[in-house]
């Protein structure tokens, strides 16, 4: 375990190691696991540093009061809400009446668990990486982040029952299932005993190839991450405009612009699949190579 200083040693080093790789206009590093807004901060500045300025928007993710974008810790989460509830509606599934089970109880989980519970549905599972919780009539993610506050995790929290056996966590009767914490979870070894009508992929890579195919197969709908995660980029990139403009907007405008384009993407892909008889994870490569290839036609950059 690094202290606070070796942590913020290591940070500044390795940022001006990639120095010439990072930039508002080149990559723009961004926090996921195991980093966090101080990180970026320390990023941002060891950057300026020797730009020999600030340039704020070289990375998001940043504390609100050096430029950070309001909204942005809960954005992922929030996307995939937002992604579950068009999902569901074209599965006919009332959010209301819906049983929801998440891997995962951080800034994607975590947050995607509350929205579902202020809807009105019922997150009946939790796991992450200590444990495992079940409550046919719902754990409240509120009280369950207060305990993670105070405990470090979910172990010993006194509103669901434990479940010793991790892997019946994949079995649990639900209409949603978000895994929300590391790639590779959902595997040819548990894709059959999944019982829920959608799942919403909040980690990078969840569903192995050849388990994406047995719930295909089984007819249980996959929002894949390029979609259902994309909330966290998408006020990453607002973030990076209101950098440049030097004009910040207000929380629920940034929630309105975030809604609409989660919205219009799922729309977009959702339309192709049934218009090409493909699974979303399909058509969301379609529509994405589609829109670079049109992008280099227009271009010149084909004869």
């Amino acid at each position: 375990m690094l202290s606070n200083g070796e942590l913020q040693r290591m940070t500044r080093r390795y940022t001006s190691e990639i120095n010439m790789l990072i930039g508002p206009t080149k990559d723009i590093p961004a926090p996921d696991v195991n980093t966090n807004e101080k990180i970026m901060a320390w990023m941002m500045d060891t950057y300026s540093m020797n730009q020999g300025s600030t340039i704020s928007g070289v990375v998001t993710g940043k504390p609100v009061s050096l430029g950070g974008s309001l909204g942005r810790r809960d954005a992922t989460g929030r996307g995939v809400f937002v992604v579950g509830c068009e999902a569901a509606e074209k599965c006919g599934l009332d959010i209301k009446k819906a049983r929801v089970a998440v891997q995962g109880f951080g800034n994607v989980g975590g947050i995607a668990a509350r929205l579902f519970h202020e809807a009105g549905a019922r997150v009946v599972a939790v796991q992450d990486h200590v444990g495992t919780l079940y409550r046919e009539g719902g754990i409240d993610p509120v009280a369950l982040s207060e305990h993670i506050g105070r405990t470090g995790s979910i172990a010993g929290f006194p509103g669901a029952d434990e479940i010793k056996e991790r892997s019946q966590f994949w079995s649990v009767d639900c209409d949603v299932l978000i895994p929300a914490a590391l790639e590779q979870q959902i595997t040819e070894a548990n894709a059959n005993g999944i019982r829920a009508r959608i799942v919403l992929e909040g980690a990078n890579g969840p569903t192995t190839p050849a388990a994406d195919d047995i719930l295909r197969d089984r007819g249980i709908m996959v929002v894949p991450d390029v979609i259902a995660n994309a909330g966290g980029v998408t006020v990453s990139y607002f973030e990076w405009v209101q950098d440049f403009s030097s004009f910040f907007w207000t929380e629920d405008e940034i929630n309105q612009r975030l809604t609409r384009i989660m919205r219009d993407a799922f729309a977009a892909v959702w339309h192709l699949s049934m218009e090409k008889k493909v699974s979303l994870r399909t058509a969301a490569f379609i529509v994405g190579c589609t829109r670079v290839l049109q992008a280099r036609e227009l271009r010149g950059l084909y004869p």
